[in-house]
């Protein structure tokens, strides 16, 4: 029993590790998303609502039936089933059941189960619109962590790099080769280079929080992959935004779905003018009644078959007077609209106005995406130069840095100009870091506009 229990709890143990060190992927964090947004459930509803839409519009085709049924009192003089005017008090029970369908509507159920069915879609691309922002968004935030770690790493190589310094320093104070001096200039740096840290450090768990807000989880033990970004000889997808905007037009959610609005409020303007038209409906029903005296048996008169001068009573109880008192009708309705107060014509009017409206935002939604995708272009092929120029000016800063610390450790420049070059090279790099990540996201995003999916690696 004692063994079984020990393996238990190392199986617990091991669950809580796995789950601590955890470390998130992008394809990770983008389906976690997905799965749990709540904008994203309550579309998800709003697509079965749609669904139910298109079932009720179907309905429509289908004839009606009803049932009914009464139980009537009446007092004093009245009709009774014989259809006699008597002065009695008299109970009953009527049944009907009728049925009906309409045959010719101007159109007007075909063109709502077709417009069912756009809204149906429609809801659907709403939905891939969302997924996009949320992809989109959760793209920056994860770049910006890769950013920001990349950061702390330099921060941390500058410590180590100044506590080198301060260890090969004391070296030559205690031969009496450097003054002091030298070695409180280089603390005083490593003070600053452990305060960079702290900040890198703060960014990185800023930028780990933001993800974990967009993805609503928990902060604690939030962790990403660590991805070595391969991008040796970098490059624009495309040489030119309007070839990139021609696939984004064909491929993005927003302009499909401003396409079915534009054809639904077509649908509407038929709908509006299907009441121009007649209404052709046919109808059928049947119905019976019960009819009891109070006070006395349920009986009726008939001449006696043996003897015509003779009227003897049978029995007329609730099943013989249904029987006997059931009829039927069928009949068609035709309803032509002669005049109804102009409100035909004023629906009509108003369903053209939505129609130039979804014409507006067609137009519009292609506006508003060419601009993103020339202003997201532009902004790949400026960081694609920085990232070029500021690669360069690393590898020479870099150079120069080296050069520096030589210069330094033989004593030959000042720990102020020791610094100067060192700033530089912090500059360089943090420009190398922001114009790599800019680019790598850009290129993703214009990617994505195409209809690539996101991949980091």
């Amino acid at each position: 029993m004692r063994t079984k229990l020990l393996v238990v709890a190392a199986f617990i143990l091991c669950l809580n590790l796995n789950a601590q060190t955890k470390k998130w992927t992008i394809y990770g964090c983008i389906d976690y998303a997905l799965e749990n947004n709540i904008s994203l459930q309550q579309q998800v509803l709003n697509s079965e609502l749609a669904q139910e839409d298109i079932n009720s519009a179907k309905g429509s085709f289908l004839p009606n039936v009803n049932g009914s049924a009464s139980q009537s009192w009446n007092f004093g003089a009245s009709i009774n089933a014989n259809n006699v005017r008597v002065s009695r008090d008299f109970r009953g029970n009527s049944f009907a059941l009728n049925t009906g369908v309409t045959l010719f509507d101007g159109m007007r159920n075909v063109n709502n189960l077709e417009r069912a069915r756009l809204g149906l879609e429609s809801t659907n691309l709403q939905k891939d619109i969302i997924q996009d922002d949320i992809t989109i968004n959760i793209l920056t935030r994860y770049i910006d962590i890769l950013a920001q770690k990349e950061n702390l790493k330099i921060a941390l190589d500058q410590v180590s790099i100044t506590q080198k310094q301060i260890e090969q320093i004391q070296e030559f104070v205690d031969a009496g080769v450097r003054a002091k001096a030298d070695l409180l200039d280089v603390k005083a740096q490593l003070a600053k280079d452990e305060e960079q840290v702290v900040n890198a450090e703060s960014n990185v768990e800023l930028a780990l929080l933001s993800l974990t807000e967009l993805l609503q989880i928990s902060y604690k033990g939030f962790d990403i992959q660590d991805v070595e970004l391969n991008i040796s000889s970098v490059s624009l997808l495309y040489d030119d935004a309007d070839e990139i905007f021609a696939k984004a037009e064909e491929t993005r959610a927003e302009i499909k779905k401003a396409k079915l609005d534009l054809e639904s409020s077509s649908l509407d303007i038929d709908i509006a003018k299907g009441a121009y038209y007649p209404t052709l409906n046919l109808g059928a029903g049947l119905n019976t009644f019960y009819q009891h005296a109070q006070g006395s048996d349920d009986v009726r008169p008939i001449l006696d078959p043996n003897d015509p001068n003779n009227i003897i009573l049978i029995p007329n109880g609730f099943g013989q007077q249904l029987s006997d008192n059931l009829g039927y009708n069928v009949g068609f309705n035709l309803n032509i609209p002669i005049f109804n107060r102009m409100q035909t014509k004023s629906n009509v009017d108003r369903r053209i106005i939505n129609q130039k409206r979804a014409e507006n935002n067609l137009a519009q939604q292609k506006q508003d995406l060419y601009s993103t995708v020339v202003r997201v272009y532009n902004s790949a092929r400026t960081s694609l130069n920085q990232y070029r120029a500021s690669e360069a000016s690393v590898t020479a800063q870099d150079e120069a840095f080296r050069n520096a610390q030589e210069s330094f450790d033989l004593g030959v420049m000042t720990s102020f100009e020791f610094e100067q070059v060192r700033t530089r090279l912090l500059n360089a790099q943090a420009a190398f870091i922001n114009a790599k990540y800019n680019f790598v996201f850009r290129t993703k995003a214009l990617e994505y506009y195409t209809g690539v999916p996101i991949t980091i690696n």
